[in-house]
């Protein structure tokens, strides 16, 4: 079974996804891929994971890192699941590419290389945004792109974080990376 409840951030209103294990589902509401993991049977009913879930988001909304991490139980291929694991390693106000990742991932795979257009896929598909920080990954070129809930959201995370924001720009629309 699955469980929902709403935080309302100054972001914007989440919706949070939970099942007996953890934490499903953390959406910006309108976003891309908005909910996509969200099983056709869930009630509204905020549980244990959900409440810890809000706690860490009222933490981090007041602008400091928590200190937790709410149980997580996120639905997604071994490789998808391999990305969201070194996202979950990015520290606090700080940023990776996707070509590092990719880095990452071919060492612990033990292959030549991995590519970084895959990374991408499984970060702009992670459903636990934010708790999983896919807002911490840039392009290569300082690039803030792929963000899921929004650029616009990606920059006040990343402000939120006292993020550096001199060496990342916003590409134009039609802008090849």
């Amino acid at each position: 079974m699955g469980y929902t409840c709403t935080y309302k951030s100054e972001l914007g209103e989440i919706l949070l996804a939970a099942d007996e294990i953890g934490l499903t589902g953390l959406w910006f509401t309108g976003q891309k891929y908005f909910a996509s993991t969200l099983p056709d049977e869930h009630i509204s009913r905020e549980t244990p994971v959900l409440s810890e879930a809000k706690e860490w988001l009222n933490v981090y909304f007041s602008g400091k890192e928590p200190a937790f991490t709410p149980p997580l139980h996120p639905a997604g291929s071994e490789f998808r699941q391999a990305v969201w694991q070194i996202l979950l390693q990015i520290p606090y106000g700080q940023t990776t590419t996707y070509g590092e990742i990719a880095r990452q991932l071919a060492d612990v795979k033990r292959t030549p290389g991995m590519s970084a257009q895959a990374v991408g896929g499984a970060v702009g598909h992670n459903a636990i945004s934010i708790i999983i920080p896919c807002h911490r990954v840039v392009g290569s070129n300082g690039s803030l792109t792929g963000y899921a809930g929004g650029i616009d959201k990606k920059v006040a995370l990343l402000k939120l974080e006292h993020t550096d924001m001199s060496r990342f720009f916003i590409p134009k629309k039609g802008t090849a990376l």
